[in-house]
């Protein structure tokens, strides 16, 4: 029987190999591209130091990196591409930790003035979420954030129980049930959908669905939980139906091959195998889909009232009042003082929020993975 267990030290040597490699690099890259890198990095540094200092000698930082890359363009393309590709990849984290880190700045004032105290601990921003009291301008004064999370929660239960089941089952039909002449034509159409604007979706929820709701429920005015949940689930739909798809695809051949062969019917294949060995991507899917209806603004701000209360009693989906993401949206632009900066906590709990479901969701696609063998670990 041949011996298929690693060599004691093959972690070592490869990286060794990888050691040298990267010397051999270093030794045979010539001179002036590596000078030209030099160049170019410092200048791209310059340049961002330029812009958050708001300096006129950006331009020149500006001019030094474009006429660094030009030259490394000409002479070294191949050396400069990976270089471009590098800076990029950095740039992209420096920014979204420059905007996680002003998001948290703003909001840090109305957090130290709605701080409570817990067993005689202050904790900044207790009040925010504890009290339920959004006054900004006349008392007594207060930002609570409690109302539009409860409005966000209410739609993003009501959306996700939309999408999710009409994704999920959508996706299974295009990837196992339809023949290749519907699947051609039903899934660019899913596509199409992720591509409306969300003012249109908002406009016809504001137009049909809530008149409609008014007068078929008896309810004063118009904006309900329940149709702006609605309307962000099929605006969600998409979404789930694309990575629930792909998920579904990804489930090897041999396992639905090896059911069949069974004796089994389709469906049993399907409920059986396909779902199950899918069940991470799919989760995943929902995921996805939920953290586009927590981020929903424009159907929301059309739909609802923009009134920050509580519905009576608190499950109650036929009224509709503010969310998070409408709050920021009707408000910011007349907000100043801590009213500006309550609406960049607003944004720090959607943050968070969508944060962990994007890392959720990566996770579960990862787990997925594994468990198909793409990686064994």
């Amino acid at each position: 029987m041949s011996d298929l267990r690693r060599p004691p030290h093959d972690g070592r040597r490869s990286v060794q190999r990888r050691v040298a490699a990267t010397r051999e690099f270093v030794d045979e890259t010539p001179s002036t591209a590596l000078a030209a890198g030099l160049v170019g990095g410092l200048a791209l540094i310059g340049v961002l130091v330029g812009f958050l200092v708001q300096s006129p000698l950006t331009v020149l930082a500006l001019g030094a990196f474009l006429a660094a890359f030009a030259y490394g363009w000409l002479r070294h393309q191949a050396l400069t591409a990976r270089a471009m590709t590098f800076a990029m990849t950095a740039s992209t984290i420096l920014v979204l930790g420059l905007i996680t880190v002003f998001i948290f700045a703003e909001a840090w004032p109305v957090f130290e003035y709605a701080s409570g105290t817990v067993f005689g601990v202050q904790v900044p921003g207790l009040e925010l979420f504890t009290t339920t009291n959004w006054s900004p301008v006349s008392e007594p004064i207060g930002y609570s954030l409690a109302p539009m999370i409860h409005g966000t929660v209410m739609v993003t239960v009501v959306a996700t129980a939309v999408a999710g089941p009409l994704g999920v089952a959508a996706a299974l039909f295009i990837g196992e049930i339809a023949p290749p002449t519907v699947r051609e034509l039903v899934k660019p159409g899913v596509e199409i959908l992720a591509g409306i604007p969300s003012i249109v979706y908002g406009f016809i929820g504001f137009t049909i669905l809530s008149p409609w709701a008014s007068e078929a429920f008896d309810l004063v005015g118009q904006g309900t939980y329940l149709f702006v949940g609605l309307v962000v689930g099929l605006m969600a739909l998409p979404t789930v139906v694309s990575v629930a798809e792909d998920a579904i695809n990804s489930v090897p051949e041999s396992m639905k091959s090896g059911s069949l062969a069974l004796g089994t019917t389709d469906w049993q294949t399907m409920t059986a195998i396909t779902l199950p060995a899918a069940s991470s991507g799919v989760s995943a899917a929902v995921l996805l889909g939920v953290g586009r209806a927590i981020g929903e603004t424009m159907a929301a701000t059309v739909m609802l009232r923009n009134s920050p209360a509580l519905p009576e009693p608190l499950y109650n989906a036929f009224y509709g009042y503010e969310t998070l993401t409408s709050l920021i949206a009707a408000r910011y632009g007349d907000a100043h003082g801590l009213q500006f900066n309550a609406l960049f906590a607003a944004g720090v709990v959607l943050f968070v929020t969508v944060l962990a479901l994007s890392v959720g969701s990566q996770i579960i696609e990862a787990r997925m993975e594994r468990e198909l063998g793409g990686n064994q670990g």
